[in-house]
């Protein structure tokens, strides 16, 4: 039983998970910083969060937008229709 401390090992740094990988050919054995699911799973919901703010501050400047335009081209409606 291989016990292991993470704090000292460099390979667990950035994650606090390792995967020990075995070579066949060489018969040599490493540890590797991996990613737990929870860990993706916080990734991911964070990324579709920015994802719907991103789209959600678009689409207020798309309506912000299509005020500016229709109130203009009612100006515009308005005084052609004073010309006559």
């Amino acid at each position: 039983m291989i016990i292991f401390n993470p704090k000292t090992t460099p390979e667990c740094g950035s994650t606090g998970y390792v995967e020990k990988i075995t070579c066949s050919s060489s018969k040599r054995s490493e540890f590797k910083s991996c990613r737990s699911a929870l860990m993706e799973q916080h990734l991911f919901w964070k990324f579709e969060g920015a994802i719907v703010g991103v789209a959600l501050v678009f689409a207020c400047l798309v309506i912000v937008r299509q005020r500016q335009l229709d109130r203009k081209a009612l100006e515009k409606v308005r005084k052609q229709i004073e010309s006559i």
